[in-house]
């Protein structure tokens, strides 16, 4: 992804930007390609949006600059987020009061050409109380590009951004954007609010959990699959508010004959497992069936990870046969590492029998 953001798109950078509001100092663009080659993408980002800070004498110029390439259809892409992030750099560095509302005003012009979601953090960071209030105004806004940074922009832990300090410490700050988004036309809308409730739920839990009750209260055609999406860590981490929302509640089941036909694996591969669930209840149960694997971490011990399986209904005395499988590669988000590791099964949130597998490493690392 690093050369998302390369010689050719720092080109095309400046010859929009030359061609929409031609400035002498655009010449740095193009002095600065030599140290990109080293960098990660965010790394890129920084060294352009310095290099367009410095281009510019003014927050008021490089706002025009960039609103006149905006006539440019070209001018788009991940060269944009370089443009959002000067942008607060020099509205916060400005003497005009105004340059803060302005900047937001140029947010929501530029993130439907690239999402302005990790540039307006810093702006958050400043003043949240002010952000937020212009961010509850993009609700309504026609484009839905524009509504989704009121909530994409606001997440508590959005990837790839800095931390906003505010949005821990208030986690119900932004209810009102989620509110009003949460039956929003697009899904793309709708999945980041989602996300953002998700987000929520790993330092306030309770918040997200009466929300999601609050919203099936009221519900709507999307109401059931947005709650779903907005529990999913809660759920996997057994929380019983989020189980019994969902309508998991305790029930009496045994987990009966755990076994894989891949004991040993040579990544990458797969695990293969199967095993029986009984409900010995005398009531029907709906059940949330996961299952938990746990990782060799690389100074020893291990590290749980939960993985959906399946949501299912079993009537007093049912059983039903459910197999899976797991694939184990190298990724960049997750580094596996030889030894035994375990399986478990979850349902409802409780975990039942137990399997070891063993791990082997194609190339040492």
């Amino acid at each position: 992804m690093d050369d998302l953001l390369g010689p050719a798109e720092v080109a095309a950078l400046q010859r929009s930007l030359a061609a929409a509001a031609p400035a002498p100092g655009l010449d740095r663009l193009h002095g600065v390609v030599p140290e990109l080659n080293a960098l990660s993408l965010r790394g890129r980002t920084d060294v352009l949006a310095t290099a367009l800070t410095e281009s510019y004498p003014s927050y008021a110029e490089a706002a025009a600059a960039y609103r006149a390439a905006l006539k440019d259809a070209s001018f788009k892409g991940w060269i944009m987020w370089p443009v959002s992030e000067s942008s607060v750099t020099l509205a916060l560095a400005g003497e005009d009061p105004g340059d803060f509302d302005d900047a937001l005003d140029l947010l929501a012009e530029l993130t439907p050409r690239l999402t302005s979601e990790f540039a307006i953090r810093r702006l958050l960071a400043a003043d949240m109380d002010r952000t937020l209030a212009r961010a509850r105004t993009w609700t309504r806004d026609p484009d839905p590009h524009v509504r989704r940074l009121a909530s994409e922009g606001t997440r508590a832990y959005l990837p790839w951004a800095i931390r906003v300090p505010g949005l821990l410490e208030n986690p119900e700050a932004t209810l009102p954007l989620l509110d009003a988004l949460r039956d929003d036309p697009s899904a793309d809308v709708r999945r980041s609010v989602a996300n953002h409730l998700n987000d929520i739920a790993r330092h306030a839990p309770e918040v997200t959990v009466r929300t999601c009750a609050r919203w099936l209260d009221s519900p709507s055609h999307y109401t059931d699959r947005l709650v779903r999406h907005s529990l999913r860590t809660l759920v996997k981490k057994a929380h019983p508010g989020a189980l019994s929302l969902l309508g998991f509640e305790p029930a009496e089941i045994r987990v009966d004959g755990l076994c894989t036909s891949t004991p040993a694996i040579t990544l990458p591969g797969r695990l293969r497992f199967g095993f029986t669930l009984t409900n010995t209840g005398s009531t029907a149960a709906k059940l949330a069936v996961d299952y938990v694997v746990h990782y060799v971490k690389a100074r020893g011990g291990s590290a749980p990870a939960v993985f959906k399986l399946a949501v299912l209904n079993l009537d007093p005395g049912e059983s039903r046969a459910l197999s899976a499988s797991h694939a184990l590669h190298q990724m960049t988000t997750r580094r596996h590492y030889a030894g035994t590791h375990r399986l478990e099964i979850q349902v409802n949130g409780i975990r039942s029998g137990s399997l070891a597998f063993e791990v082997d490493l194609a190339d040492p690392v």
